[in-house]
C-alpha cells in the first residue's frame, strides 16, 4: 500500500486517508439521492439510475484513486444531470435512450481528448469569461429547477413565473430544510448537504409527508432497465450535435478546473504543472462513458473532494475509501427512493449548489463589453430558456461577432469560429 499510494512521500497515513475518505463521502453522497430523482423524471427507472449513478461513480473514482493517485471523487455532475433531464429530454423532446447516446458519444470523444494534447487547445480556445459565464448560468439553471420542484416559484399565465403558495406543506418544508442546511453551511459543518437532507426527512416524517418503506435494506435490482439501453443512431437522426458538444465542453473544463483546484489545495501541483493529468482526465472520461452504458448523465470531478483534502487526504487511498462507501449505498435503495421522491429533501441541495456556482461571476471583467456581454447572454438565457445548450450557443455566437465588428477578429481562436457556426446551425435550423 505504501509503494502504491506513496503515503510517506505525501506526508499522510492510512488512518488519515480513511478519515479523509469518510469526510468526502458525506459531503458528496447527496448525489445518489438527487441524481436518480432528477433523471427518473424522464421516465427512467429510479432503481436503474440509482445503480448506474453509484457504479459510474465507483468506476471513475477507482481509476482516479488507483491510476492517477489523487484524492478526487468522480460522480454524475450537477448541472449536467439537469441539462440531460430538463433540456435534452424534456426540451428537445427526445427519449432518454437518445440522450444517453449523446452522453456516450461525448464520453468517447472525452476519452480521445484525454489521450491527446488536443484537450489543451479546446480549453484554450474558450475565453475565461465565457467559462465563468457557463458555470454561473448552470448554477442559475439548477437553482431554478430546485425552486420549481419545491413549488416556491410556479408558472404563471400573466408572467413567466411567479411565487408559489408558501403555506403549502411541501413548499414550507423546503424553506425550513433550506434554512437548516444554510445554517449548517454557515457553521462549516462537514457534510451539511447530506445532514440537511436527513434532518429535513425527519421533519417530513413528523409532518406526515414521508412514509418509511417496509425495509430499509435490499439487494440491488433494476439495473437492466437502464443498462445498455442507449440509442446512438437516434442522436444523429435528431441532430443533437451541439448537445454532444455541450456535454463534452462542460465536462472537460469543469473537471479540469476542479482537479486543478483540489490538487493545488493538496499541495500536489509541481512547478505549476499537474502531474498525471492524463490519467486524471481519463478517469472522468471513462466514468462518463461507462455511466452512459449503465444509464446515467455525465460524470465530473467533485469539488467536494476538497473537504477530504482539508481533512488530510493526499493520495488515491482517499478515493478508494469513498468508492467502498459508495458501494455500500447500493443496498439502501428503498430509503433512498423515498428520500429522492420528496422535493423538500432534494430542492435545498439544488438551490445551494446553484449558489456556489454563480459565485464565479465576480471573475468576469464587466468593464470589457466584448467579454462581458456574451457572458451576460449565457448567464441570463440558460435559466430562462431552460437549456444550457441554448445559453452557451447564443453567447458563443455573439462573442466572435463582437470581436469581428471591433476589428479584433484575430484575438479569437480559429476553432472558436467553428463552435459559433455549429451553434448557429443548431439554433436556427436544427433546434426543436
Amino acid at each position: 500500500m505504501e509503494n502504491w499510494f506513496k503515503l510517506k512521500e505525501r506526508g499522510t497515513t492510512v488512518s488519515t486517508e480513511i478519515i479523509a475518505g469518510l469526510t468526502t463521502f458525506f459531503t458528496m453522497v447527496y448525489i445518489v439521492i438527487v441524481n436518480p430523482g432528477m433523471l427518473s423524471s424522464t421516465g427512467m427507472d429510479f432503481n436503474g439510475v440509482f445503480i448506474a449513478t453509484v457504479l459510474a461513480s465507483i468506476i471513475g473514482t477507482l481509476i482516479m484513486g488507483l491510476g492517477a493517485n489523487y484524492p478526487i471523487v468522480i460522480a454524475p455532475g450537477m448541472g449536467l444531470n439537469a441539462f440531460f433531464a430538463y433540456s435534452v429530454v424534456a426540451g428537445y423532446g427526445v427519449s432518454w435512450q437518445v440522450a444517453l447516446g449523446a452522453v456516450f458519444i461525448a464520453g468517447i470523444l472525452f476519452v480521445i481528448l484525454s489521450l491527446t494534447s488536443f484537450r489543451y487547445m479546446l480549453l484554450d480556445a474558450i475565453p475565461s469569461s465565457l467559462k465563468h459565464a457557463i458555470t454561473a448560468g448552470i448554477g442559475l439553471f439548477i437553482t431554478t429547477v430546485g425552486l420549481q420542484n419545491a413549488g416556491i416559484i410556479v408558472a404563471s399565465e400573466s408572467n413567466l413565473i411567479t411565487i408559489g403558495d408558501l403555506a403549502e406543506p411541501m413548499t414550507l418544508l423546503t424553506i425550513i430544510g433550506l434554512l437548516i442546511t444554510v445554517v449548517l453551511m454557515s457553521y462549516n459543518v462537514r457534510g451539511y448537504l447530506f445532514i440537511g437532507m436527513v434532518v429535513t426527512a425527519i421533519i417530513a416524517w413528523f409532518m406526515g409527508l414521508l412514509h418509511m418503506p417496509e425495509s430499509i435494506i435490499s439487494m440491488p435490482q433494476g439495473m437492466a432497465t437502464t443498462a445498455f439501453q442507449l440509442d446512438i443512431a437516434g442522436v444523429f437522426s435528431s441532430g443533437l450535435y451541439t448537445v454532444i458538444f455541450t456535454f463534452l465542453l462542460i465536462t472537460l473544463f469543469d473537471t479540469t478546473g476542479t482537479m486543478l483546484g483540489v490538487a493545488e489545495k493538496a499541495g500536489l501541483i509541481k512547478d505549476g504543472k499537474f502531474p498525471r493529468s492524463r490519467g486524471a482526465l481519463l478517469a472522468d472520461a471513462v466514468g462518463t462513458t461507462s455511466g452512459a452504458l449503465l444509464g446515467t448523465s455525465p460524470t465530473s470531478a467533485y469539488i467536494e473532494s476538497s473537504t477530504g483534502v482539508a481533512a488530510g487526504g493526499r493520495t488515491g487511498l482517499t478515493a478508494v475509501v469513498v468508492s467502498v462507501l459508495l458501494a455500500l449505498t447500493l443496498f439502501f435503495s428503498p430509503i433512498i427512493g423515498v428520500l429522492s421522491g420528496i422535493p423538500a429533501i432534494t430542492a435545498p441541495a439544488l438551490i445551494i449548489v446553484g449558489y456556489f456556482m454563480i459565485n464565479v461571476i465576480s471573475k468576469i471583467n464587466w468593464t470589457d463589453m466584448e467579454e462581458a456581454f456574451p457572458a451576460f447572454l449565457i448567464i441570463i438565457l440558460t435559466p430562462l430558456s431552460h437549456s444550457i445548450a441554448t445559453g452557451i450557443g447564443v453567447g458563443f455566437i455573439f462573442y466572435p461577432l463582437l470581436k469581428l465588428f471591433r476589428g479584433k477578429g484575430k484575438d479569437v481562436h480559429p476553432i472558436f469560429y467553428i463552435f459559433a457556426v455549429l451553434f448557429f446551425i443548431q439554433l436556427v435550423f436544427l433546434d426543436h
